[in-house]
């Protein structure tokens, strides 16, 4: 019994480790987090913007020099407009339309900075503000990705921030009608690139460059991702928010802005494939160079007056013949990481690793195979909840062996209880004797005295990797059960310290304990003690105090994974009632409720 006493007491540390993190540290950053919320719909509602700086012309270069050639850095901009109607109206644009984007293309730089994504809101309110992905360069949350050339000054004007491209084709950017645009600089070059967008988040710009300068040349394609201003994180640890690559012999590199501010430039090598941008917890924009030749990815950070990040690349020579014209192409995706666009873009245009955009962890080889059985489910149910609860019961039937075997020997533990105590009155003196009789009785009973820690044990993977999928995927978010539950991937805004809600005050953080934390607590009690109390005063704390704690612990856990966690324990419960009784065992549960409430009898003096 020593190794179930250090097992429960092994448990009972970490939850108390658990239970002070989310308390200090969790609680506080959720409450956060939810004003940071509050405070971006409210700003959107009101579509107002504090003035700013405006774009400055230090902003970093892209990756890497070649002689005269670098990245061109950001026009200056004499004054900011104050809100972000004002920034989109300061210049000329070409409208864009599709089932799920609407927005702008700018006409200065052909830059895509005026974005917004149709299916999704800022909170669930059905009258909150779509969600802003890319902003104007001169406003303080400025995003934007654009793409453009380089070249010997010997050449004259390549395109680049401060070009004015003239529209040769198309009045609005639908996925049926692409935008043909146009620069011919004062050597005789000529640009014609072809925008067009697909149905869901996926931009092609493909150029042309004609040669009429009387000689051959050479020029390199340049993309780059900026985003001003420090943006606001989760900060947890199972989530990657910042720049993002896949490229060269590096494969996979997430890096957070923090650590970009420290470094202020990291170069990996250079690639052949592969793809580089930022990505937040539900949004992302990636680009994906396709000019034929090598490309040297670059991160970098300025922090001279408004913090500035990049993720950029640059090309190899691209020849071009005289007379003649070469073609260049760069896909940007820009949207929300839904998994099956993601898995799609990956597949049909050879995009390496581009399902790592959504950050699946270490675990992927559990998590992505929980997200499908969820969202097969979801397709079959019509409702997240449900499929969390078809995905138990799933879960339940694959361990069921296991489960079954556990139980078993539970229940075969209860019917040597008088042998037990027998052994451990006949050598209370002698403890090395009393442990080897205790061995020698569950080898003769075919009794794993750990047995028990099996159904606890197995639920840990799923449950982490449940979490994993709650939180980091898009289609979790705002996903509604029934009732008062309207994102299974928000705790439940309930709260048993103010009725529920019928008292008219808010309560702090930590002691929002909603309705679904309660029957995952009760639940928890119920399934400990179908079991009898341990003699050990610890033990015997630890089995009382431990669903409370584990109550409070969930609370700020998603709603859908205190749902998962709590139907999890009400099948265990029937299942070891039903397998406790073919076995003969009795069922300790309706006893130790009895127990609870029962007048303990006084010492005696």
């Amino acid at each position: 019994m020593d190794n179930n006493r250090n097992f429960l007491i092994t448990i009972a540390l970490s939850v108390l480790i658990l239970t002070v993190w989310q308390i200090f540290y969790m609680n506080p950053r959720i409450e956060s987090q939810r004003e940071a919320t509050r405070i971006e719909a409210e700003q959107q509602a009101a579509t107002q913007t504090p003035s700013a700086s405006g774009e400055h012309a230090d902003i970093p270069s892209a990756a890497g020099t070649s002689g005269n050639a670098a990245v061109p850095g950001g026009s200056a901009v004499a004054q900011a407009p104050a809100t972000r109607e004002e920034a989109v109206a300061g210049s000329n644009r070409v409208k864009i339309e599709t089932p799920r984007l609407s927005g702008s293309l700018n006409l200065t730089g052909a830059r895509l900075d005026d974005l917004l994504l149709k299916d999704y809101r800022v909170t669930v309110k059905k009258d909150s503000p779509n969600i802003q992905l890319l902003n104007p360069s001169t406003l303080p949350d400025g995003y934007y990705v654009e793409t453009g050339y380089v070249g010997d000054t010997a050449l004259g004007t390549m395109p680049g921030p401060s070009t004015e491209w003239a529209v040769s084709e198309g009045d609005v950017l639908t996925p049926s009608t692409p935008v043909t645009l146009s620069f011919t600089n004062e050597k005789g070059l000529t640009f014609k690139r072809k925008i067009s967008v697909d149905e869901n988040y996926m931009f092609t710009v493909a150029d042309t460059i004609e040669n009429a300068t009387g000689a051959a040349i050479e020029v390199r394609s340049y993309g780059r991702t900026t985003r001003i201003g420090t943006p606001k994180t989760a900060g947890i640890y199972i989530l990657h928010e910042g720049l993002i690559g896949v490229t060269g012999e590096e494969g996979l590199q997430e890096i957070k802005y923090s650590k970009l501010e420290e470094e202020k430039r990291i170069t990996p090598g250079k690639s052949s494939d592969g793809w580089l941008g930022m990505t937040d917890k539900y949004w992302a924009v990636a680009m994906v160079p396709r000019s034929g030749r090598e490309f040297q990815p670059r991160f970098s950070y300025s922090g001279d007056g408004t913090p500035r990040y990049q993720s950029d690349f640059l090309s190899d020579p691209i020849p071009v013949d005289a007379g003649a014209s070469a073609t260049s192409e760069t896909l940007i995706f820009a949207g929300a990481k839904e998994v099956a666009r993601i898995n799609d873009y990956e597949e049909q245009n050879g995009i390496r690793q581009f399902d790592l955009l959504i950050d699946w962890g270490w675990f992927y080889f559990i998590t992505k195979p929980m997200f499908w059985l969820i969202d097969t489910l979801f397709k079959l149910l019509g409702n997240f909840g449900l499929a969390i609860l078809g995905t138990t019961v799933i879960v339940k039937l694959i361990f069921f062996p296991l489960a079954n075997k556990s139980y078993k020997s539970m229940a075969n533990m209860k019917k040597v209880q008088p042998a037990m105590m027998e052994i451990r009155e006949k050598y209370a003196d002698d403890k090395m004797k009393q442990q080897q009789m205790m061995m020698e009785l569950y080898k003769k009973e075919k009794i794993n005295p750990l047995a028990g820690c099996w159904p606890v044990l197995i639920q840990i993977p799923v449950f982490f990797s449940l979490y994993k999928v709650l939180y980091v995927t898009i289609e979790m978010r705002h996903a509604p059960f029934f009732g008062w539950i309207q994102d299974l991937s928000a705790p439940d805004p309930t709260s048993l310290f103010n009725l529920f809600g019928l008292l008219p005050y808010d309560v702090p953080s930590f002691l929002m304990i909603g309705v679904w934390p309660l029957i995952m607590g009760i639940t928890m009690f119920l399934q400990m003690r179908m079991n009898p109390t341990p003699p050990d005063p610890t033990q015997a704390m630890i089995f009382t105090w431990m669903p409370v704690i584990f109550t409070f612990m969930l609370a700020t856990f998603p709603a859908g994974l205190v749902i998962y966690w709590a139907w999890n324990n009400f099948l265990s419960i029937v299942q070891q009632g039903v397998i406790m009784k073919r076995q003969g065992a009795k069922i300790e549960l309706w006893d130790n409720l009895i127990g609870l409430f029962k007048k303990k009898p006084k010492p005696a003096e």
